[in-house]
Order: structure tokens, then sequence, then C-alpha cells
């Protein structure tokens, strides 16, 4: 109890000291699919990386094992331990305490992203068919203000995304795999990753990054889905490499937009996960109720509104349905939802954001 009521003052303390000036013109969000909190705060689990059964190979990534957990982390995601961790914030370190989880009961990919953009838990979304949400989100909100109209944008290895975010209707644009049947049958949590063997994450990675430079809209999301596809086949020592990969396409979108005069210093960067994973040495491979943990998630932003606390280490829990309110604010919109359960936006992520109320009379969900 002492340490809830410590970490509430603590964020009330932050913010009065905090510059209420406004800068966040732009917004990129990226997501590595199931990538689970322990590998993220630290690095290499030892029960995987040294058993046979999941790295029969552990010369293929000898470079992110160290017996110090720091630099195993830092090996593995030197941006986000070299860069977001001395200028930004990153949440969801149980270690300390500091916990973000699914709110919602399925801990699988389709619940998860939807929770994420939606802010709310629809418990009708339990599979990962591709089926269209019915819930409006955070980023069709945004592409509703005039100022973002035509200017917010995904991208996705997992072609059920466009379902999620619902584009055929609110005419976001959207690029994702196709012409790949889709089964169905209703995909169980256990077992989704059999319709996820779509493109390659660099090849997503590439045509996002692309249409950022050629096209420069205001929002971007990301989606990368490797570190999820082969966690699932047990291949940890790919899993590793994927994550790798990921943080070196982040630190490089990172690097280019602070070149750019459109970009620099009016970009946020949030980066999360729609899933935990299992918390056994075999469980990893999966996600869902029966495996616990998988609702144990993480998230990470860094950009001019965001004070450098670095790695969160006070006794606070935060849900992954907050994650839309958050976005929004970013950008100086309150997002509004029909369900009065909609997450609120997370604190201290950003500075206090009395620019809001400007914003209220304007935006507003249609």
């Amino acid at each position: 109890m002492k340490k809830n009521i410590l970490s509430i003052l603590f964020a009330l303390a932050m913010m009065p000291v905090i510059s209420q000036t406004h800068q966040t013109e732009n917004l990129l969000i990226v997501t590595l699919d199931g990538f689970r909190w322990q590998e993220f705060f630290n690095g290499a689990d030892s029960s995987l990386f040294f058993n046979q059964r999941y790295t029969p190979d552990a010369s293929r990534v000898s470079e992110f094992w160290n017996a110090d957990s720091d630099q195993r982390r830092e090996a593995l995601l030197p941006f986000f331990w070299n860069v977001v961790a001395q200028q930004g914030q990153l949440y969801g370190n149980r270690n300390y305490g500091n916990k973000v989880s699914c709110a919602n009961p399925y801990w699988f990919s389709y619940p998860g992203y939807s929770e994420m953009f939606t802010g709310v838990v629809d418990r009708h979304m339990a599979s990962n068919r591709k089926v269209m949400n019915p819930n409006s989100n955070v980023l069709e909100f945004i592409h509703q203000q005039n100022e973002f109209e035509g200017k917010v944008a995904a991208f996705s290895t997992w072609d059920v995304i466009p379902y999620v975010l619902r584009t055929s209707y609110n005419g976001i644009h959207v690029n994702t795999m196709k012409g790949k049947a889709f089964n169905d049958s209703i995909i169980s949590e256990d077992t989704s990753q059999t319709d996820k063997d779509e493109r390659c994450d660099e090849s997503t990675f590439t045509a996002a990054f692309d249409f950022l430079k050629q096209q420069q809209p205001r929002v971007l999301f990301l989606s990368l889905d490797g570190t999820d596809e082969h966690s699932h086949a047990g291949r940890y020592a790919d899993y590793l490499i994927y994550a790798h990969k990921a943080d070196q396409m982040i630190s490089e979108l990172w690097n280019w937009v602070q070149t750019q005069e459109r970009y620099k210093d009016k970009t946020t960067l949030l980066v999360t996960t729609d899933h935990g994973r299992g918390k056994g040495r075999n469980s990893w491979k999966t996600h869902g109720r029966w495996a616990a943990g998988s609702n144990q998630i993480w998230m990470a932003v860094i950009g001019p509104d965001t004070p450098a606390l670095g790695e969160m280490k006070t006794n606070a829990h935060y849900f992954q349905k907050q994650t839309a309110k958050t976005a929004a604010a970013f950008l100086g919109l309150e997002y509004t939802h029909s369900s009065s359960a909609v997450g609120e936006m997370i604190y201290p992520m950003m500075m206090k954001q009395d620019h809001l109320t400007a914003n209220k009379e304007t935006a507003s969900a249609k």
C-alpha cells in the first residue's frame, strides 16, 4: 500500500515541473508481436538459450549472451537501452513492481490489438478470424480530424490487422500481405500462428519506411510479427534474432526522423506488444488463457513531450487499453469512445496536457 501511494505521489510531483508546451505533431506506433517482457528487460533467458530443444546452435546468437542481464538486454536491444532508456521511458519491468497488462481475458493477437487501439475490452473479440471489428479505434478517430485526414497509415506483416482497424470502412491507408486465403474457422489462441506465415518483417518495414519518406504521414503504425512466428515454432535463436532486427529497424526509423525538418523534435515513438507469452520453459512458445504470464506486456516511448525518466521502477500497474487515449493525447487530441470503460491515458508518459482542452470541442468520434 505504501509503495502504491509513493508511486502516485511521484507521478503527481513530476507534473508541475514539466513544461506544458506541446511539441508532438507526428506519431509512430510500432508493435513487436508476442515479444515477452522477460527478454525486453533481462535479455536472453538462460533456461531457453542453453536448452538444446529450443536453441540447438547457440553459436548463432552468442553475441546476445552475457552473465550480466543489463549487458544481455543491451546486446539484444541496443536502441531501446542506449537511446530510449536515456531519453524516454520503459514500462513493464515486473522485477520492480512496474506492470503493464492486457485487460482482455484472451491474451492473443486480435483481442490484444483491438484493446490497444479501441481503448476498450470487447469480449466478443475472442478469435483471430478475419472479421470486421465493430468497435471504432483511435487511428480512425485521428483520421477523422481535419488536419490528419489522409495522413494516417498502417503497415503490417499479419494480414488480419486491416480487420482489427477496419480500414475498408474508415479509409485509412493500409499495406499488408495480399492474396493469401484465410481459414474461416475460429483460430484458438494456441494455434493462431498457423495463419500468420505471410511476408517477412523486413518487407513490411521497407514498405513502411518508403511510404514515410515519400508520403510523410502524420501517424504511422508498423506491426512486426517475426518474434511471434518464431516463438510458436520453438525457435528461440530466431526469436532473439528477429527481436534484434526489430530493434535495428526501429532505430533506423528514429534516426531518419531526427534528420528531417518535418519530423525532428516533433515526433513521438510508442512501441509495445499485443500480448505476452508463457513464463515456463515450455510454455514460452505459446500464449493465451492457459499459458500463465501471457497477459504481461511492456511499453516504451520517446519523444519531445516525454520526460526522460528511463526504466520505470515505481510500483504501478498500467493496462493495454490505456494506449488509445495516450496515443491521441500525444497529438493534442482527447480520444472519445462510445464505451464509458475506455482506458485513461498514462501518466507520467507525457507532459501535462492542458492543450487537450483546446481540442475538446473540435475532436470527437464520428
